[in-house]
């Protein structure tokens, strides 16, 4: 079995967000099924026991006994009465087929790329637009995130978000050495749903000042819904604005018909 401590990190164990809407089995589901999919627990391998994990998480055994029933009902484990629990996923690197994760390991591989710098990182009540969008009520929180982006000491991406259903993290440098997206899988939240629009937009004093552009300059705008599944129902759970310089930045699509 994979030692929890190489597993899981201090910052994963401490994920879990129980103020979340989302409940704790599943958000311990998501991030184990991550571990699955992704080779990081192979085919074989045993998995964590129900004690362990109710330890390592602080969560009920309950909690600990639904997340691995529903890995074993998507067919990712097998229990088994006195040998435990096993991956029965067989991992394949190989090209990536479903839209989806392509467009998601570009955004990853972008982050890893460019260095980023947190302006603002706070738990906070968003505007009514961005509560309705989020399905929150008056008075809930979500974790609001302004970064920017620069490569070779060039501004070229301003970003303000909104997250609903993970915590504030103990640092907000995280954000500047980790992916959004790294983070939000390993506190439970699994991204499942994305939507983009794109428009061209015209510098905001904010932007202008941020990008080091006259106010009015034309900006490269991108709206991005991510959304996660619950049972049959999505919920929107990411709000995402991003300006792009375009001098110093292209959005490429590649898309074939079968």
């Amino acid at each position: 079995m994979t030692n929890l401590d190489t597993l899981f990190s201090q910052e994963t164990r401490d994920g879990l967000n129980k103020e979340s809407p989302t409940p704790l089995y599943f958000q311990l589901y998501s991030l184990l099924k991550g571990l699955i999919l992704n080779g990081t627990l192979p085919l074989g391998e045993r998995m964590p026991t129900e004690e362990q994990l109710t330890d390592t998480f602080s969560v009920s055994r309950i909690t600990a006994k639904r997340a691995m029933d529903e890995l074993a009902a998507e067919d990712l484990v097998e229990r088994r009465r006195g040998k435990g629990t096993h991956v029965t996923y067989q991992y394949k690197q190989g090209p990536v087929k479903a839209p989806l994760i392509g467009m998601l390991q570009e955004i990853e591989s972008m982050a890893r790329n460019t260095s980023t710098t947190v302006l603002e990182c706070n738990m906070m009540q968003p505007p009514q637009d961005i509560r309705e969008e989020l399905d929150l009520t008056q008075g809930d929180t979500a974790l609001f995130l302004v970064r920017v982006r620069e490569r070779d000491g060039t501004k070229f991406a301003y970003y303000r978000s909104w997250t609903a259903g993970v915590k504030m993290p103990r640092r907000k440098t995280v954000f500047e050495k980790t992916p959004r997206l790294t983070y939000f899988r390993e506190n439970g939240l699994d991204v499942t749903h994305v939507t983009q629009t794109l428009s061209a937009v015209a510098a905001t004093p904010e932007q202008a000042s941020v990008l080091e552009v006259p106010q009015g300059a034309p900006l490269l705008s991108l709206i991005r819904r991510s959304y996660n599944k619950e049972g049959n129902r999505e919920h929107l759970r990411d709000y995402l604005e991003v300006v792009y310089h375009p001098d110093h930045f292209q959005y490429k699509m590649d898309l074939k018909i079968d």
